[in-house]
């Protein structure tokens, strides 16, 4: 990979851009999720996690057991570590959470590497890419994944801190009605707008004319976006 391609991912316009960059990477180097987090720390509450990737949306509504979260080694590690580290099965099996990794595997989430940032303003950067095959035994070819995801990571907060911190840090600052609601919970399940608006018995047109302010609630650029951020933040 060349290094412009790093430095394209840090200066990335939009958010989708943006996105769409870390997926493409990802794929370059062999990886076919990538998930990316601003965390925003809150005094005397929980984080709050801005989210966005390739991360399938059914995996993320799986996937909120606040208790789980806390037995995860991997979350463990980002929060103490600031250098990529590799995850596999044998890792959480290690660490008496082989039931958490036997959930995400039905994902695609077997192995990866994970890396965080911690930065100022109670703020961190969280990466991670995962994949179903093992990594390679190589050494070299091991050393190199690592610090291909350590440069990215340094270019990718850049972004996510000038992109993503312009969404809302605040679940009640983004004030969905009933029916985006709806729409935003059968996006996630996968349905396209026409077959949203055949289940709601709605036109199609109204379907998108949701989704457009939804969007705009969330300045996010795609419906999916939208997803992440509302399961993030816990709106649905």
């Amino acid at each position: 990979m060349r290094h412009q391609e790093f430095v394209e991912i840090g200066t990335s316009p939009t958010l989708q851009a943006f996105e769409s960059g870390l997926v493409r990477m990802a794929e370059k180097m062999d990886f076919g999720l990538v998930q990316a987090a601003l965390v925003l720390e809150q005094p005397g509450a929980e984080p709050i996690f801005l989210t966005l990737g390739n991360t399938p949306a059914k995996f993320l509504a799986a996937c909120k057991d606040v208790d789980n979260s806390k037995r995860d080694p991997v979350l463990k590690r980002l929060r103490q570590l600031s250098v990529p580290f590799i995850y596999d099965q044998q890792l959480y099996a290690d660490e008496g959470a082989g039931d958490l990794w036997e959930e995400q595997a039905m994902y695609g989430y077997h192995t990866g590497v994970s890396v965080g940032l911690h930065l100022p303003k109670e703020r961190h950067f969280l990466l991670g890419v995962d994949r179903s095959s093992p990594l390679p035994e190589d050494d070299s070819k091991l050393t190199e994944i690592m610090a291909g995801i350590q440069l990215l990571a340094v270019h990718a907060q850049d972004a996510a801190q000038r992109l993503m911190g312009r969404t809302p840090t605040q679940s009640e600052n983004v004030n969905l009605t009933a029916r985006e609601k709806e729409i935003l919970r059968l996006t996630m399940t996968g349905l396209t707008s026409t077959a949203i608006s055949e289940r709601l018995n709605v036109s199609l047109p109204t379907v998108q004319f949701h989704l457009k302010n939804i969007r705009t609630k969330f300045n996010t650029d795609s419906k999916h976006q939208a997803v992440l951020r509302a399961l993030s933040l816990g709106i649905i």
